[in-house]
Parts: structure tokens; C-alpha cells; sequence
């Protein structure tokens, strides 16, 4: 598997904080997103990497394993526990005497413990198997189970509301078998969700445009908002202008891994004028105008 920087997919030092990896993660998956991007597959790819650098560096834990193990960070736990067990045998080796390690003596043991060569002994993982899980964004609005078929098993997976398009997640030990009585490989999940609503999805948050006739906005009045699963009714105040934006606070879609927490909705008026009008209504549009004059 080719290395991947996730540091420079996401445009940010390896001292980044913690805010900075979000802040990072935000501003490119926005410019990449499949609704603003569509039909291009450059832009689709880079969101999926985007999403697999967030997942690893966002997480403490990963993120360490990454920092010290690079493209071998999954592997850090076998790798680490070789490790003690060659110091170990060395120890005993040498009747208890103190044995020093430098880099170079890592690196050798790195290689033979993960490339496959002739000197390796201890048991390392089989290899991860890749599914792809197509579904409408409706499907990932409540959380729900599915079955899978990958190499010709079933498997039963949980699929928590709020998955985003383009996320990856992993289930552990479905993956390969071990060559050597290692653990499984794991099982990566990528999902690529189908927005076939009028709303456009920044991660919990949703955006849509709603008409509301002219004479609502110069009068103000009552309108119903369309929201993710329902309906609303909003006060609009007299002279409301085209391109006014509101927010509707924990209407937008769930957050993933968050039960009872959402995004919020954004609602931005778009003012109809009409296109025809009865001789009647010419009548009094021209007597506001004269009113205006």
C-alpha cells in the first residue's frame, strides 16, 4: 500500500493541535464535498482521503501510532510486541546483560517483521479486505443494520446515524486470514451516500433555498419551511429581502456517533416575483408605484 502523508493532505505541521486538524479537515472536505464537486472523480478521491487523514489524526491514539510507525501505524501493536519479545531473547542471549538498541537495529527488525523476509518469525496481520456501501442519505438519517456479503461471506454490520459520504470505517478481524497464525486483517467500509434531497449536507449541518411569494416578503407573514423529516412554520417579518438566511437550530441531520445530537438547518429566502399578472394587479401595482414617485 503506497504511503499516504496525511499531514499534507490536510494542509497542516505534524505540531498541529487538535482544533487546527478539525479546522483543517472542515475547510477542505467543504471544497471537495460530492454535492460541489459532482461527476468529478479527482475531487471524490481527494475527499476520500481527506476523510481517511481526519479519522487518523483526529483520534489520539492513532494519531501516535502514526506519528512514530508512518505507513505502518496499523501494524503498531504486533510490531510493538516483536519488539519486547526480540529484546527479550537478546536478554537471555546475553545471561541477563543489558542489550542497547539503535535506529538502525529498528529499522532491520521493522523490515524483517513486515516485509515478509526470510528472518521473520513472529506473527503479524492478514491482510485488510476494502467494500465500498452504497446508500441514499435517507438510509443514514437513523441508524440501522445491514448485511454484506464480502469473499462470499455475510456479515452483519451496525451503520450509525450521521455517516457522511465518503467516511471509511473499519471492522476489525473480517478482513484476511494471517499466513502465519496472526490476528484477521480488518474490514474498511466506505461509504458513498446518494443525496437525492433538495437539502445540500455539510457533515450535521443542511442547506436549502425556499421560495416565498413577493407579497409575503414586502407584508410579512406565515410560511411553511420543508425540513429534513417534516415540516415548519416561520413568521416572516415585513420587507423580508431576497437572500435572507435563517437558522433553524437542531434541524439539520444527526450527528455521527452522537445520539440526540444534531446539526442545525440553514434557510435561505429566495423571493418570487410573478411572471404574469391580471389586469387587476397591474392596476394596483401601478398605484404603489405612483405612490413611490
Amino acid at each position: 500500500m503506497e504511503f499516504i502523508d496525511y499531514y499534507k493532505i490536510l494542509g497542516i505541521s505534524k505540531t498541529a493541535k487538535e482544533s487546527d486538524i478539525k479546522k483543517a479537515y472542515r475547510k477542505m472536505a467543504r471544497k471537495y464535498h460530492p454535492d460541489l464537486n459532482p461527476n468529478d472523480k479527482e475531487a471524490e478521491r481527494k475527499f476520500k482521503e481527506l476523510n481517511e487523514a481526519n479519522e487518523v489524526l483526529s483520534h489520539p491514539e492513532n494519531r501516535k501510532k502514526y506519528d512514530k510507525y508512518g505507513e505502518n501505524w496499523q501494524n503498531a501493536e504486533a510490531y510493538e510486541q516483536a519488539q519486547k519479545q526480540q529484546q527479550r531473547t537478546s536478554q537471555q542471549r546475553t545471561y541477563g546483560g543489558q542489550q542497547n538498541y539503535n535506529e538502525e537495529d529498528y529499522s532491520d527488525f521493522f523490515e524483517s517483521m513486515f516485509s515478509g523476509g526470510q528472518r521473520q518469525r513472529a506473527a503479524y496481520r492478514g491482510q485488510d479486505f476494502n467494500a465500498e456501501l452504497h446508500l441514499d442519505l435517507m438510509d443514514v438519517y437513523t441508524s440501522s443494520k445491514k448485511t454484506l456479503t464480502v469473499n462470499g461471506k455475510n456479515i452483519r454490520i451496525a451503520i450509525p446515524a450521521g455517516v457522511t459520504n465518503g467516511q471509511t470505517i473499519k471492522i476489525k478481524n473480517h478482513g484476511g486470514k494471517s499466513p502465519s497464525n496472526g490476528p484477521k486483517g480488518d474490514l474498511l467500509i466506505t461509504f458513498i451516500i446518494n443525496n437525492n434531497t433538495s437539502f445540500h449536507r455539510e457533515q450535521a449541518d443542511l442547506f436549502i433555498t425556499q421560495e416565498i411569494p413577493l407579497l409575503t416578503a414586502v407584508l410579512g407573514g406565515s410560511q411553511l419551511i420543508k425540513t429534513i423529516d417534516g415540516q415548519v412554520k416561520l413568521t416572516l417579518k415585513e420587507g423580508t429581502q431576497n437572500g435572507t438566511k435563517v437558522k433553524l437550530k437542531a434541524k439539520g441531520f444527526p450527528r455521527y456517533k452522537q445520539e440526540g445530537s444534531y446539526g442545525d438547518l440553514y434557510v435561505t429566502y429566495e423571493v418570487i416575483v410573478p411572471s404574469t399578472l391580471s389586469q387587476k394587479q397591474k392596476e394596483l401595482y401601478q398605484e404603489l408605484l405612483k405612490l413611490e414617485d
